[in-house]
């Protein structure tokens, strides 16, 4: 008999692969409870509705990217590759995850609206989440990469990041990951260093 982890896990896997295959809104909590095998009263034990469960569909895709990226940064030996390093982990990221149409979190933020001012949604909240994680970052490794305008370096690199996203739905350029990683370089190259605490 499945575990309750195991079932947890199928109905993920399963709700991922329709949402981001086939659109949110049009994928019911019916069909990801027949593509993961179970009755969907179990979905609605583990997820209690359809938001919670995409919820936590992008709480699970969030914490594999950080993870990606993780161990990208872990790899890079030079300030100017742990900037560079968010394409390594997309590539690697990729090379790993189901097949998705495109950005988890941006397929989520084209479908739902944003939320009102003090409005609690705990699925956008997410979305905010990822977005913070990958611009505060770029922008602190700019910053130990003692460039001159880390905020401009960290927003270009922003910028081309997520072409490389939008550039993966319509297919076009090929390998834009190879394309982004070499202008963000040449951003790099270009931006004025700060000197060195000390020097």
């Amino acid at each position: 008999m499945a575990s309750a982890q195991n079932t947890r896990e199928r109905l993920l896997d399963a709700a991922e692969g329709l949402f981001f295959q086939e659109g949110i809104a049009v994928t019911g909590v019916d069909r990801v409870a027949e593509a993961a095998g179970v009755a969907i009263v179990t979905l609605y034990k583990h997820f209690g509705s359809k938001d919670n469960l995409l919820r936590e569909v992008l709480a699970r895709r969030l914490a594999a990217w950080t993870r990606h990226w993780d161990a990208a940064l872990a790899a890079a030996t030079t300030p100017g590759g742990r900037l560079l390093s968010v394409f390594d982990a997309i590539e690697s990221f990729r090379a790993a995850a189901g097949a998705t149409q495109w950005c988890c979190f941006l397929a989520t933020a084209s479908e739902r609206a944003v939320p009102d001012a003090g409005a609690g949604d705990p699925v956008f909240a997410l979305i905010r989440q990822d977005t913070r994680l990958v611009a505060g970052r770029l922008g602190d490794l700019a910053r130990e990469a003692l460039c001159a305008d880390p905020d401009g370096v960290a927003a270009s690199i922003l910028l081309l990041y997520n072409g490389v996203l939008s550039s993966l739905l319509r297919g076009e350029p090929a390998d834009p990951v190879a394309h982004a990683r070499a202008v963000a370089r040449s951003v790099i190259d270009a931006s004025p260093r700060e000197p060195a605490s000390g020097a």
